[in-house]
């Protein structure tokens, strides 16, 4: 029953959006999801520096800004592909390109072709390594950090293509 009740929760942008809120090591760095799309290919996120989220030299901490990127492929490819798809983040990878100082955005898409190279990928029931990039960027435009996470797809065995059977 609780499954479900998440299941059908999960379907309602605005709903995950303040339950992303609410959850404690986002409130706890600052982070804000502003928005997430109807269709869940785009998720738009922000972070206001504070005294929370601030490293030594009063700009903002590498995990945080990490933290800002770090659930949303996973959870838009999911919410995309469906039941029928494992979607694991396998590996990532940040460039801290500038100090993030004030107010910090991130802007995380997945696009048609994306959808369309992952399911023709993985229709013989191979597994898809998929990668994503984004910046972390400051209201003027200037790229704080930049993101880049691989992502491991595959069918569920159940809706894996069945081998020939061998008469031989």
């Amino acid at each position: 029953m609780l499954k479900t009740i998440q299941k059908k929760i999960a379907k309602h942008p605005a709903i995950m959006a303040s339950l992303f809120n609410l959850y404690r090591p986002f409130r706890g760095a600052g982070i804000k999801i502003r928005q997430i799309d109807a269709d869940f290919r785009r998720v738009q996120v922000e972070m206001p520096l504070t005294r929370s989220n601030k490293n030594i030299m009063g700009t903002h901490f590498g995990g945080s800004l990490y933290a800002m990127a770090d659930p949303f492929y996973m959870y838009m490819l999911m919410q995309n592909l469906g039941h029928r798809y494992h979607v694991w983040d396998q590996d990532a990878f940040v460039v801290f390109k500038k100090p993030g100082d004030g107010t910090v955005y991130g802007d995380y898409r997945i696009t048609a072709q994306d959808l369309d190279t992952i399911t023709t990928g993985a229709a013989d029931g191979s597994k898809v390594l998929h990668t994503f990039e984004a910046d972390i960027t400051k209201a003027d435009g200037t790229v704080v950090a930049s993101v880049r996470k691989l992502l491991y797809i595959r069918l569920k065995k159940q809706f894996r293509p069945q081998p020939p059977v061998n008469t031989q």
